[in-house]
């Protein structure tokens, strides 16, 4: 199981000394670093236990001016080393430090007291009964205090004994498999491409896989990857992780980006938050506040909206929204820090609830479910999720992020809730599932929609599927409408016959008048013989709307009493019937018959003679070869 233990505290206070003492790795890895004698970037290490325990170490700078890289080392350790110079014992970042590990999450951790062989023993005892009441109250109130020279060697055995302990307490369950590293370096290397570095927070990848830098979802591939400068096949949580990325350029790639595999996570501008307001925070937040905003390894400028009052006092929560100036990526449960935009200091952070947010207006009836929402099962997290995403529906990669799932108890959940009909899946590629009560809906509000045609059109068999899905249906996936037909039709509420929609028990009705009109209609067809009105004269003869003329002929063909040539003209079937008569004594004594051949044959003008000639054809009663036609099949 990978571990990650963390170093805070105020600059110069030992941190970096600290950890090459315990591990003979110097983690001041740039030149400005060892010139100054302080950290700016974060530093890497690792100590190994025993053969069998190794942990990851990260080292955070402790000045002011680089509390930003401070929180991107924290994001994703197990518990973190508080170190305190005996010689000055707390200061300012020592306070902002400890700050922002309770902001983040994290429970577990030890103090060290360091440069003791700069002090006398009084003045050690004093800065140890110091230290113990400022931490009184704090998630390190009953954290080991272990007394330490880096120069000297003393106390190093039991500091290393203390880890080893601490260990043991701090071992997350790491079971969220969502594959998530926050870029905190970028670089390439020659003859190799381009290197990301980042503390790899959840789930575990392998060389050879395609990935996706979020939020601009540029796509890679991983060549190879090390952990702890070692080259590995896997990569796991709480592993120290560099990628050798094949198809990108370092120049796309930025800290702050998340690497992650593609369709996994969802850019968006605003995330639901509950936040925690510092109760050392020198004045009230206001609602609509700017504030320097960190999430992983990424800081932006972003603001704060209040759902539920117009400013925070300090130590007080409230639910929120953050609103980004481009587009970012978290997941359900991740830890944040924010800082007040001038002066620069950490005033609080919290927890995201929802990392792809609508927005929410006060006295919104959604507030109380994020109110309540770490308290729900995962049963209950799914179905309000389900509710709130209303006819959109999620697919299971959304609902991974939207619950903190792990994907077997989310495909589990799932599973169980669709064979209970509470939720439907109309979408397998994507796994997307809609509520039973936004379904239920849908399906009656289809219904209604059918019915209301039924009543405009009496004299049509139904709805066709292509105009059905262009006009009721163009708000939604094709794939939820077919669903729902399927649903329908399974439940004998439609009926779905070549492509025709229409209520399960709707049947055609004329009525006196239309039954009038249809006998008219076809009067003027039949008694026309070959030559029948095209529809334009229909409709200038009879007065009627084009709609009705077509619902009518269509009754008519379905009666079989007409034969659609194509959608202008219409022949009675006797007259069809009679020029097939006449084919047939004309191919049993020719070959092959020509335009003119037929036009001599029916006495008709080239207006009727090519439509008929074309849809002989296509009724397969003739083959076109040439410029002539054959009999294609015997004539009855």
């Amino acid at each position: 199981m990978a571990i990650v233990m963390g170093t805070a505290g105020h600059i110069d206070h030992g941190k970096t000394t600290l950890i090459k003492a315990l591990t003979g790795i110097n983690c001041d890895r740039l030149v400005e670093e060892k010139k100054r004698g302080i950290t700016i970037e974060l530093g890497f290490a690792y100590l190994d236990l025993d053969p069998k325990t190794r942990i990851s170490i990260i080292d955070v700078p402790g000045h002011e001016k680089f509390v930003k890289n401070m929180v991107a080392g924290a994001a994703g350790i197990d518990f973190v080393l508080l170190v305190i110079a005996a010689d000055e014992g707390i200061m300012p970042q020592t306070k902002e430090h400890l700050e922002i590990c309770s902001l983040l999450g994290i429970k577990y951790g030890l103090v060290v007291l360091t440069k003791i062989d700069l002090v006398d023993p009084e003045w050690l005892e004093l800065v140890q009964e110091d230290v113990k009441t400022y931490l009184q109250s704090t998630f390190l109130e009953n954290a080991p205090l272990i007394p330490v020279s880096a120069h000297t060697g003393q106390g190093l055995e039991d500091l290393k004994q203390a880890i080893a302990t601490q260990v043991k307490k701090a071992i997350k369950i790491r079971d969220f498999d969502l594959f998530r590293l926050p870029i905190d370096r970028v670089f390439s290397i020659k003859g190799h491409g381009t290197v990301v570095t980042g503390t790899t927070v959840s789930g575990k990848i392998k060389t050879g896989e395609e990935v996706c830098l979020y939020p601009k979802k540029e796509h890679a591939k991983i060549r190879s990857l090390q952990v702890h400068t070692q080259d590995k096949e896997v990569a796991q949580a709480g592993e120290r992780t560099a990628l050798n990325l094949q198809g990108i350029d370092k120049d796309k790639i930025e800290r702050g980006d998340i690497v992650a595999r593609p369709n996994t996570l969802f850019p968006d501008l605003t995330w639901t938050v509950r936040l925690f307001y510092l109760s050392s925070a020198p004045r009230p937040l206001k609602h609509r506040t700017e504030v320097h905003f960190h999430h992983g390894s990424k800081e932006v400028l972003a603001r704060i909206y209040f759902l539920e009052k117009d400013e925070v006092k300090p130590g007080e929560q409230v639910l929120a929204q953050v609103r980004f100036p481009e587009p970012m990526v978290g997941v359900f449960g991740d830890r944040f820090v924010i800082r007040s935009f001038s002066p620069l200091r950490t005033i609080g952070g919290g927890l995201i609830l929802d990392p792809m947010a609508t927005h929410l207006k006060r006295r919104s009836p959604d507030l109380s479910f994020f109110e309540q929402i770490e308290k729900l099962e995962p049963r209950e997290l799914i179905l309000n999720n389900l509710h709130r995403a209303k006819t959109k529906g999620l697919s299971f990669a959304e609902l991974v992020v939207k619950t903190g799932l792990k994907t077997k108890v989310l495909d589990k959940e799932l599973q169980k809730l669709a064979s209970q009909k509470k939720i439907f899946l109309f979408e397998r590629e994507e796994k997307r599932y809609l509520i039973k009560e936004v379904f239920l809906e849908l399906a009656e509000d289809l219904i209604k929609f059918i019915q209301k045609f039924h009543q405009k059109h009496p004299l049509a068999e139904g709805i066709t599927k292509s105009e059905l899905f262009s006009s009721w249906g163009k708000e939604y996936p094709d794939k939820l409408v077919e669903t729902l037909l399927n649903y329908l039709q399974q439940n004998q509420k439609i009926k779905n016959i070549k492509a025709v929609i229409s209520l399960f028990s709707h049947q055609v009705s004329l009525g006196q008048e239309n039954q009038k009109k249809i006998e008219r209609l076809y009067k003027l067809i039949a008694e026309a013989k070959m030559t029948p009105p095209m529809i334009k004269e229909i409709i200038k003869v009879t007065g009627w709307n084009d709609k009705q003329v077509y619902e009518l002929l269509g009754l008519l063909v379905k009666e079989q009493k007409l034969v659609q040539v194509n959608e202008n003209f219409y022949l009675s079937a006797q007259s069809f019937l009679e020029l097939k008569t006449k084919l047939k004594d004309y191919f049993s004594q020719n070959q092959d018959l020509t335009p003119k051949d037929f036009k001599t044959l029916t006495g008709l003008s080239r207006k009727y003679s090519i439509p008929l000639l074309e849809f002989l054809d296509k009724a397969k009663i003739t083959m076109r070869v040439g410029d002539k036609r054959v009999l294609r099949t015997k004539i009855d």
